[in-house]
Protein backbone atom coordinates (compact mmCIF):
# COMPACT_ATOMS: atom_id res chain seq x y z
CA UNK A 1 0.00 0.00 0.00
CA UNK A 2 1.36 3.27 -0.70
CA UNK A 3 2.73 5.55 2.12
CA UNK A 4 0.85 8.71 2.06
CA UNK A 5 3.76 11.28 2.65
CA UNK A 6 2.94 13.41 5.76
CA UNK A 7 5.30 16.56 7.42
CA UNK A 8 7.38 16.71 9.78
CA UNK A 9 7.02 18.11 13.15
CA UNK A 10 7.83 21.55 12.85
CA UNK A 11 7.02 22.19 9.17
CA UNK A 12 4.00 23.83 7.61
CA UNK A 13 2.84 21.19 4.59
CA UNK A 14 -0.34 18.92 3.99
CA UNK A 15 -1.13 15.22 3.22
CA UNK A 16 -1.05 14.13 -0.03
CA UNK A 17 -4.22 12.42 -1.11
CA UNK A 18 -2.79 9.45 -2.81
CA UNK A 19 -4.71 6.38 -1.10
CA UNK A 20 -7.44 4.28 -3.04
CA UNK A 21 -10.03 2.17 -2.07
CA UNK A 22 -8.42 -0.81 -2.77
CA UNK A 23 -5.49 0.57 -0.38
CA UNK A 24 -7.74 1.52 2.34
CA UNK A 25 -9.04 -1.90 2.47
CA UNK A 26 -5.92 -3.62 2.54
CA UNK A 27 -4.97 -1.48 5.32
CA UNK A 28 -8.43 -2.44 6.89
CA UNK A 29 -7.60 -5.68 6.30
CA UNK A 30 -4.34 -5.99 7.69
CA UNK A 31 -5.58 -4.19 11.03
CA UNK A 32 -8.35 -6.82 11.28
CA UNK A 33 -6.61 -9.51 9.94
CA UNK A 34 -8.03 -13.24 8.61
CA UNK A 35 -7.19 -14.62 12.28
CA UNK A 36 -8.98 -12.48 14.47
CA UNK A 37 -11.78 -15.31 15.02
CA UNK A 38 -9.49 -17.56 16.19
CA UNK A 39 -8.55 -16.18 19.81
CA UNK A 40 -12.37 -16.13 20.76
CA UNK A 41 -13.67 -19.25 18.81
CA UNK A 42 -14.14 -20.99 21.95
CA UNK A 43 -15.32 -18.38 24.03
CA UNK A 44 -17.74 -17.31 21.62
CA UNK A 45 -19.15 -20.79 21.53
CA UNK A 46 -19.41 -21.52 24.95
CA UNK A 47 -21.43 -17.91 25.81
CA UNK A 48 -23.51 -18.57 22.24
CA UNK A 49 -24.33 -22.27 23.46
CA UNK A 50 -23.01 -23.27 19.87
CA UNK A 51 -24.12 -20.43 17.91
CA UNK A 52 -20.63 -18.53 17.25
CA UNK A 53 -21.45 -18.16 13.60
CA UNK A 54 -24.91 -16.63 14.14
CA UNK A 55 -22.87 -13.88 16.53
CA UNK A 56 -20.91 -12.90 14.01
CA UNK A 57 -24.02 -12.72 11.46
CA UNK A 58 -25.43 -10.22 14.23
CA UNK A 59 -22.15 -8.23 15.02
CA UNK A 60 -22.05 -7.67 11.03
CA UNK A 61 -25.15 -5.84 11.62
CA UNK A 62 -24.31 -3.37 13.86
CA UNK A 63 -21.05 -2.68 12.29
CA UNK A 64 -22.30 -2.37 9.13
CA UNK A 65 -24.42 0.21 10.45
CA UNK A 66 -21.48 1.73 12.02
CA UNK A 67 -18.75 1.61 9.04
CA UNK A 68 -21.60 3.73 6.93
CA UNK A 69 -21.31 6.62 10.26
CA UNK A 70 -17.40 6.34 9.95
CA UNK A 71 -17.45 7.13 6.19
CA UNK A 72 -20.17 9.87 6.77
CA UNK A 73 -18.18 11.28 9.79
CA UNK A 74 -14.65 10.84 8.12
CA UNK A 75 -16.24 13.07 4.56
CA UNK A 76 -17.38 15.88 6.96
CA UNK A 77 -14.45 16.07 9.18
CA UNK A 78 -11.02 14.43 8.46
CA UNK A 79 -9.04 13.64 11.01
CA UNK A 80 -6.68 11.19 13.11
CA UNK A 81 -9.04 12.06 15.92
CA UNK A 82 -11.65 9.34 14.29
CA UNK A 83 -14.55 9.06 17.07
CA UNK A 84 -12.93 11.67 19.56
CA UNK A 85 -13.07 14.20 17.20
CA UNK A 86 -16.19 13.23 15.39
CA UNK A 87 -18.37 13.39 19.12
CA UNK A 88 -16.62 16.57 19.96
CA UNK A 89 -17.47 18.75 16.77
CA UNK A 90 -20.80 17.07 16.36
CA UNK A 91 -21.86 16.28 19.97
CA UNK A 92 -20.29 18.18 22.62
CA UNK A 93 -17.04 18.97 23.34
CA UNK A 94 -17.61 17.34 27.40
CA UNK A 95 -18.95 14.17 25.42
CA UNK A 96 -16.13 14.15 22.99
CA UNK A 97 -13.57 13.85 25.89
CA UNK A 98 -15.67 10.69 27.40
CA UNK A 99 -15.38 9.37 23.81
CA UNK A 100 -11.60 10.05 23.98
CA UNK A 101 -11.75 8.57 27.54
CA UNK A 102 -13.63 5.62 26.22
CA UNK A 103 -10.28 5.10 23.63
CA UNK A 104 -8.03 5.50 26.16
CA UNK A 105 -9.10 1.93 27.47
CA UNK A 106 -8.90 0.48 24.54
CA UNK A 107 -5.65 1.44 24.07
CA UNK A 108 -4.19 0.58 26.93
CA UNK A 109 -6.29 -3.17 26.87
CA UNK A 110 -4.89 -3.80 23.22
CA UNK A 111 -1.63 -4.90 24.62
CA UNK A 112 -2.75 -6.41 27.60
CA UNK A 113 -4.77 -8.31 25.46
CA UNK A 114 -2.31 -9.58 23.18
CA UNK A 115 0.20 -10.56 26.23
CA UNK A 116 -2.23 -12.73 27.65
CA UNK A 117 -3.40 -14.79 24.36
CA UNK A 118 0.29 -15.19 23.66
CA UNK A 119 1.03 -16.51 27.07
CA UNK A 120 -1.19 -18.75 27.03
CA UNK A 121 -0.67 -20.16 23.33
CA UNK A 122 2.70 -20.13 24.60
CA UNK A 123 2.03 -22.14 27.20
CA UNK A 124 -0.17 -24.41 25.19
CA UNK A 125 3.41 -25.37 23.43
CA UNK A 126 5.48 -25.76 26.54
CA UNK A 127 3.32 -26.43 29.13
CA UNK A 128 5.89 -27.07 31.68
CA UNK A 129 6.75 -23.25 31.56
CA UNK A 130 4.66 -21.63 33.96
CA UNK A 131 1.86 -19.14 32.12
CA UNK A 132 3.25 -16.15 34.87
CA UNK A 133 6.64 -16.71 32.98
CA UNK A 134 5.14 -16.20 29.22
CA UNK A 135 3.87 -13.04 30.50
CA UNK A 136 6.78 -11.35 32.30
CA UNK A 137 9.08 -12.62 29.19
CA UNK A 138 6.24 -10.93 26.73
CA UNK A 139 5.82 -7.85 28.46
CA UNK A 140 9.49 -7.29 29.34
CA UNK A 141 10.72 -8.06 25.89
CA UNK A 142 8.02 -6.18 23.56
CA UNK A 143 9.22 -3.10 26.65
CA UNK A 144 12.54 -3.19 25.48
CA UNK A 145 12.00 -3.30 21.91
CA UNK A 146 9.95 -0.24 22.39
CA UNK A 147 11.97 1.49 24.51
CA UNK A 148 14.72 1.32 21.90
CA UNK A 149 12.22 2.53 19.19
CA UNK A 150 10.52 0.11 16.75
CA UNK A 151 8.71 1.44 13.18
CA UNK A 152 6.18 -1.14 12.03
CA UNK A 153 6.04 -0.54 8.22
CA UNK A 154 3.83 -1.49 5.58
CA UNK A 155 6.06 -3.71 3.83
CA UNK A 156 6.54 -5.27 7.06
CA UNK A 157 2.49 -5.04 7.64
CA UNK A 158 1.75 -6.53 4.22
CA UNK A 159 4.18 -9.40 5.15
CA UNK A 160 2.44 -10.34 8.11
CA UNK A 161 -0.44 -10.38 6.43
CA UNK A 162 0.47 -12.85 3.92
CA UNK A 163 1.70 -14.99 6.13
CA UNK A 164 -2.22 -15.22 8.25
CA UNK A 165 -4.07 -15.12 5.10
CA UNK A 166 -2.09 -18.38 3.90
CA UNK A 167 -2.76 -19.99 7.27
CA UNK A 168 -6.39 -18.96 7.26
CA UNK A 169 -7.28 -20.48 4.00
CA UNK A 170 -5.15 -23.80 4.45
CA UNK A 171 -7.20 -23.66 8.16
CA UNK A 172 -10.30 -23.34 6.21
CA UNK A 173 -9.28 -26.43 3.06
CA UNK A 174 -8.23 -28.97 5.70
CA UNK A 175 -11.45 -28.16 8.33
CA UNK A 176 -13.18 -28.38 5.09
CA UNK A 177 -11.47 -31.63 3.20
CA UNK A 178 -12.22 -32.88 7.13
CA UNK A 179 -15.88 -32.96 6.94
CA UNK A 180 -16.36 -33.72 3.63
CA UNK A 181 -14.51 -36.53 4.48
CA UNK A 182 -16.36 -37.31 7.62
CA UNK A 183 -19.79 -36.48 6.38
CA UNK A 184 -19.72 -36.14 2.88
CA UNK A 185 -20.31 -33.32 0.96
CA UNK A 186 -23.35 -32.84 1.83
CA UNK A 187 -21.80 -32.29 5.65
CA UNK A 188 -20.73 -28.83 4.39
CA UNK A 189 -24.10 -27.52 4.64
CA UNK A 190 -25.88 -28.24 8.34
CA UNK A 191 -28.22 -26.31 10.17
CA UNK A 192 -26.53 -27.18 13.16
CA UNK A 193 -23.31 -25.35 12.02
CA UNK A 194 -25.12 -22.26 12.67
CA UNK A 195 -28.88 -22.44 14.46
CA UNK A 196 -29.44 -25.07 17.65
CA UNK A 197 -32.88 -24.98 18.44
CA UNK A 198 -32.31 -27.15 21.03
CA UNK A 199 -29.94 -24.62 23.16
CA UNK A 200 -30.58 -21.28 21.60
CA UNK A 201 -31.45 -18.22 23.81
CA UNK A 202 -31.43 -14.63 22.72
CA UNK A 203 -29.23 -13.01 26.12
CA UNK A 204 -26.56 -16.02 25.45
CA UNK A 205 -26.92 -15.21 21.33
CA UNK A 206 -26.20 -11.27 21.71
CA UNK A 207 -23.07 -11.97 25.06
CA UNK A 208 -21.56 -14.06 22.10
CA UNK A 209 -22.43 -11.28 19.25
CA UNK A 210 -20.87 -8.43 21.86
CA UNK A 211 -17.51 -10.52 22.05
CA UNK A 212 -17.40 -11.46 18.14
CA UNK A 213 -16.90 -7.94 17.83
CA UNK A 214 -13.65 -7.95 18.70
CA UNK A 215 -13.31 -8.89 15.23
CA UNK A 216 -13.97 -6.04 14.24
CA UNK A 217 -12.43 -3.77 16.18
CA UNK A 218 -9.71 -1.65 14.39
CA UNK A 219 -11.68 -1.07 11.05
CA UNK A 220 -12.45 2.54 11.97
CA UNK A 221 -8.72 3.15 11.48
CA UNK A 222 -9.76 3.71 7.95
CA UNK A 223 -11.44 7.08 8.83
CA UNK A 224 -8.18 7.89 9.95
CA UNK A 225 -6.91 8.04 7.08
CA UNK A 226 -9.28 10.75 4.94
CA UNK A 227 -6.65 13.41 4.78
CA UNK A 228 -4.70 10.87 3.05
CA UNK A 229 -7.43 9.19 0.13
CA UNK A 230 -8.47 10.27 -3.08
CA UNK A 231 -12.07 11.50 -2.62
CA UNK A 232 -12.85 10.61 0.80
CA UNK A 233 -16.36 11.41 0.67
CA UNK A 234 -17.33 8.51 -1.20
CA UNK A 235 -14.06 6.03 -0.84
CA UNK A 236 -13.62 5.99 3.25
CA UNK A 237 -17.56 4.67 3.79
CA UNK A 238 -17.12 2.48 0.55
CA UNK A 239 -13.68 0.63 1.65
CA UNK A 240 -14.77 0.56 5.45
CA UNK A 241 -18.40 -1.14 4.47
CA UNK A 242 -16.40 -3.42 2.23
CA UNK A 243 -13.63 -4.51 4.44
CA UNK A 244 -16.62 -4.94 7.07
CA UNK A 245 -18.33 -7.52 4.73
CA UNK A 246 -15.10 -9.38 4.10
CA UNK A 247 -14.24 -9.73 7.37
CA UNK A 248 -17.19 -11.55 8.10
CA UNK A 249 -17.03 -13.78 5.55
CA UNK A 250 -13.65 -14.80 6.62
CA UNK A 251 -15.14 -14.91 10.08
CA UNK A 252 -18.59 -16.66 9.16
CA UNK A 253 -16.57 -19.65 6.82
CA UNK A 254 -13.61 -20.52 9.89
CA UNK A 255 -15.76 -20.64 12.87
CA UNK A 256 -19.05 -22.68 10.86
CA UNK A 257 -16.06 -25.49 9.76
CA UNK A 258 -14.44 -25.10 13.46
CA UNK A 259 -18.44 -25.92 14.62
CA UNK A 260 -18.71 -28.85 12.45
CA UNK A 261 -15.08 -30.21 13.38
CA UNK A 262 -16.14 -30.08 17.22
CA UNK A 263 -20.16 -29.61 17.12
CA UNK A 264 -20.35 -30.28 21.32
CA UNK A 265 -18.98 -26.95 22.72
CA UNK A 266 -19.33 -28.32 26.03
CA UNK A 267 -16.70 -30.86 25.43
CA UNK A 268 -14.12 -28.16 24.04
CA UNK A 269 -11.14 -28.73 26.57
CA UNK A 270 -9.80 -25.19 26.70
CA UNK A 271 -12.48 -21.83 25.71
CA UNK A 272 -9.50 -19.44 25.02
CA UNK A 273 -7.51 -21.50 23.06
CA UNK A 274 -10.16 -23.72 21.49
CA UNK A 275 -9.08 -23.54 18.04
CA UNK A 276 -5.67 -24.92 18.61
CA UNK A 277 -7.30 -27.88 19.70
CA UNK A 278 -9.78 -27.70 16.07
CA UNK A 279 -6.26 -27.38 14.53
CA UNK A 280 -5.38 -30.54 15.94
CA UNK A 281 -8.17 -32.34 14.74
CA UNK A 282 -8.12 -32.01 11.49
CA UNK A 283 -4.13 -31.74 10.95
CA UNK A 284 -2.79 -33.13 13.52
CA UNK A 285 0.41 -32.04 15.23
CA UNK A 286 1.66 -29.87 12.10
CA UNK A 287 -1.15 -27.76 11.81
CA UNK A 288 -1.64 -27.32 15.51
CA UNK A 289 2.11 -25.75 15.79
CA UNK A 290 1.75 -23.57 12.40
CA UNK A 291 -1.34 -22.01 13.91
CA UNK A 292 -0.01 -21.69 17.49
CA UNK A 293 3.06 -20.01 15.64
CA UNK A 294 1.11 -17.92 13.78
CA UNK A 295 -1.00 -16.81 16.85
CA UNK A 296 1.94 -16.20 18.54
CA UNK A 297 3.63 -13.55 16.34
CA UNK A 298 0.32 -11.89 15.79
CA UNK A 299 0.30 -11.45 19.50
CA UNK A 300 3.40 -10.09 19.62
CA UNK A 301 3.40 -7.78 16.56
CA UNK A 302 0.11 -6.64 18.20
CA UNK A 303 1.61 -5.75 21.94
CA UNK A 304 5.02 -4.73 20.27
CA UNK A 305 2.45 -1.73 18.30
CA UNK A 306 -0.19 -1.60 20.92
CA UNK A 307 2.16 -0.27 23.38
CA UNK A 308 3.91 1.86 21.03
CA UNK A 309 0.67 3.63 20.49
CA UNK A 310 -0.76 3.87 23.91
CA UNK A 311 2.47 5.45 25.03
CA UNK A 312 1.93 7.71 22.11
CA UNK A 313 -1.34 8.52 23.30
CA UNK A 314 -0.09 9.20 26.89
CA UNK A 315 2.86 11.15 25.60
CA UNK A 316 0.46 13.57 23.92
CA UNK A 317 -1.90 14.07 26.25
CA UNK A 318 0.68 15.01 28.63
CA UNK A 319 2.34 17.68 26.20
CA UNK A 320 -1.48 18.82 26.17
CA UNK A 321 -1.46 19.14 29.62
CA UNK A 322 -4.34 16.63 30.17
CA UNK A 323 -1.72 14.48 32.21
CA UNK A 324 1.28 14.82 34.22
CA UNK A 325 3.48 16.44 32.04
CA UNK A 326 6.47 15.76 34.16
CA UNK A 327 5.92 12.34 33.52
CA UNK A 328 4.12 11.66 30.45
CA UNK A 329 5.98 14.42 27.93
CA UNK A 330 9.15 12.93 28.73
CA UNK A 331 10.97 11.50 25.28
CA UNK A 332 14.18 9.76 26.02
CA UNK A 333 17.64 11.79 24.32
CA UNK A 334 19.09 8.97 23.18
CA UNK A 335 16.16 6.40 21.93
CA UNK A 336 13.75 9.43 21.29
CA UNK A 337 10.81 7.37 22.76
CA UNK A 338 8.58 7.88 25.78
CA UNK A 339 10.39 5.71 27.93
CA UNK A 340 8.08 6.74 31.43
CA UNK A 341 4.79 5.92 29.12
CA UNK A 342 6.18 2.64 27.89
CA UNK A 343 7.60 1.58 31.05
CA UNK A 344 3.82 2.32 32.81
CA UNK A 345 2.12 0.22 29.81
CA UNK A 346 4.40 -2.72 30.67
CA UNK A 347 4.11 -2.57 34.23
CA UNK A 348 0.10 -2.28 33.41
CA UNK A 349 0.09 -5.15 30.98
CA UNK A 350 2.11 -7.42 32.98
CA UNK A 351 0.07 -7.68 35.77
CA UNK A 352 -3.45 -7.26 34.02
CA UNK A 353 -1.66 -10.72 31.93
CA UNK A 354 -1.14 -12.18 35.54
CA UNK A 355 -4.20 -11.10 37.50
CA UNK A 356 -6.43 -10.24 34.63
CA UNK A 357 -8.72 -13.32 32.17
CA UNK A 358 -8.63 -13.25 28.71
CA UNK A 359 -12.49 -13.14 28.44
CA UNK A 360 -12.61 -10.29 30.86
CA UNK A 361 -9.93 -8.41 28.53
CA UNK A 362 -11.90 -8.88 25.70
CA UNK A 363 -15.46 -7.80 26.98
CA UNK A 364 -13.56 -4.65 28.18
CA UNK A 365 -11.96 -3.60 24.90
CA UNK A 366 -15.46 -3.78 23.42
CA UNK A 367 -16.77 -2.25 26.37
CA UNK A 368 -14.72 0.88 25.22
CA UNK A 369 -14.95 0.28 21.49
CA UNK A 370 -19.16 0.47 21.63
CA UNK A 371 -19.06 3.77 23.69
CA UNK A 372 -17.15 5.40 20.02
CA UNK A 373 -19.32 3.17 17.91
CA UNK A 374 -22.55 4.73 19.92
CA UNK A 375 -21.62 8.03 19.57
CA UNK A 376 -20.62 8.11 15.64
CA UNK A 377 -23.66 6.89 14.68
CA UNK A 378 -25.26 9.74 16.81
CA UNK A 379 -22.73 12.15 15.90
CA UNK A 380 -24.15 11.19 12.33
CA UNK A 381 -27.49 12.02 13.16
CA UNK A 382 -26.31 15.71 14.74
CA UNK A 383 -24.55 17.01 12.27
CA UNK A 384 -26.50 15.43 8.98
CA UNK A 385 -29.87 15.42 10.21
CA UNK A 386 -30.20 17.92 12.66
CA UNK A 387 -27.13 20.59 12.05
CA UNK A 388 -27.26 21.06 8.13
CA UNK A 389 -30.85 19.73 7.58
CA UNK A 390 -30.13 16.87 5.26
CA UNK A 391 -33.26 15.44 5.21
CA UNK A 392 -34.98 14.86 1.52
CA UNK A 393 -35.59 11.73 -0.11
CA UNK A 394 -33.06 9.28 0.81
CA UNK A 395 -31.19 11.81 3.43
CA UNK A 396 -33.56 10.37 5.71
CA UNK A 397 -32.46 6.79 5.31
CA UNK A 398 -28.45 8.15 5.16
CA UNK A 399 -29.11 10.37 8.30
CA UNK A 400 -31.28 9.23 10.20
CA UNK A 401 -32.51 5.98 10.15
CA UNK A 402 -29.40 3.59 9.57
CA UNK A 403 -27.33 5.51 12.11
CA UNK A 404 -30.33 5.24 14.56
CA UNK A 405 -30.62 1.33 13.91
CA UNK A 406 -26.79 1.36 14.06
CA UNK A 407 -26.67 3.21 17.59
CA UNK A 408 -29.71 1.04 18.85
CA UNK A 409 -28.25 -2.26 17.55
CA UNK A 410 -25.01 -1.05 18.76
CA UNK A 411 -26.69 -0.30 22.70
CA UNK A 412 -28.13 -3.65 22.41
CA UNK A 413 -25.12 -5.37 21.86
CA UNK A 414 -23.33 -3.13 24.29
CA UNK A 415 -25.74 -3.97 27.53
CA UNK A 416 -25.69 -7.80 26.85
CA UNK A 417 -21.86 -7.65 28.19
CA UNK A 418 -21.49 -9.27 31.55
CA UNK A 419 -22.37 -7.63 34.84
CA UNK A 420 -18.62 -7.61 35.53
CA UNK A 421 -17.98 -6.33 32.59
CA UNK A 422 -20.04 -3.54 32.18
CA UNK A 423 -19.73 -2.88 36.08
CA UNK A 424 -15.89 -1.86 35.57
CA UNK A 425 -16.75 -0.69 32.20
CA UNK A 426 -19.01 2.19 33.81
CA UNK A 427 -16.34 2.66 36.51
CA UNK A 428 -13.81 3.97 33.70
CA UNK A 429 -16.08 6.38 32.68
CA UNK A 430 -17.01 7.47 36.31
CA UNK A 431 -13.54 8.09 36.71
CA UNK A 432 -13.03 9.95 33.16
CA UNK A 433 -16.49 12.19 34.29
CA UNK A 434 -14.76 13.13 37.45
CA UNK A 435 -11.65 13.84 36.11
CA UNK A 436 -13.51 16.29 32.78
CA UNK A 437 -14.88 18.00 36.19
CA UNK A 438 -11.97 19.03 37.83
CA UNK A 439 -10.25 19.94 34.53
CA UNK A 440 -13.05 22.07 33.57
CA UNK A 441 -13.20 23.42 36.93
CA UNK A 442 -16.63 21.98 37.36
CA UNK A 443 -17.77 22.31 33.92
CA UNK A 444 -17.13 25.69 33.59
CA UNK A 445 -14.48 26.04 31.02
CA UNK A 446 -13.97 23.86 27.37
CA UNK A 447 -12.19 20.85 28.10
CA UNK A 448 -8.43 20.68 26.53
CA UNK A 449 -7.94 18.35 23.34
CA UNK A 450 -6.63 15.30 23.80
CA UNK A 451 -4.01 14.61 20.76
CA UNK A 452 -4.30 10.95 19.16
CA UNK A 453 -1.68 11.07 16.50
CA UNK A 454 1.29 9.18 16.73
CA UNK A 455 4.77 10.49 16.91
CA UNK A 456 7.48 9.41 14.68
Amino acid sequence: MPEAATSRPGQSGRLRRVLTRRDLILYGLVILTPTAPYPVFGIIQQESRGHATLTYLVAMVAMLFTAMSYGKMAAAFPSAGSTYTYAQRSLNEYVGFLAGWGMILDYFLIPLLSVIYASLTAQRLLPSVPYVVWVILFTTGMTAVNIRGIKVTARASSILMAVMTVIAILFIGVAARWVAAHAGLGGLFQLQGIYRPETFALRPLMLGAAIATLSYIGFDAISTLAEDTVDPEHTIGSATVICCILQTVICVVTVYLATLVWPDYRTLPNAETAILDVGGRIGGAWLLGLISLVLLVAGVASALTGQAGASRLLLGMGRDGVLSKKLFAYVHPKYATPTRSIYLMGAFAMLGGIFMHFQMAVELLNFGAFVGFILVNLSVIRHYFLRLGRRSGMDVVRHLIAPLLGAIVCAYVWMSLSNNAKLVGFLWLAIGLFYLGILTRGFKIHPKPFTFEQEA
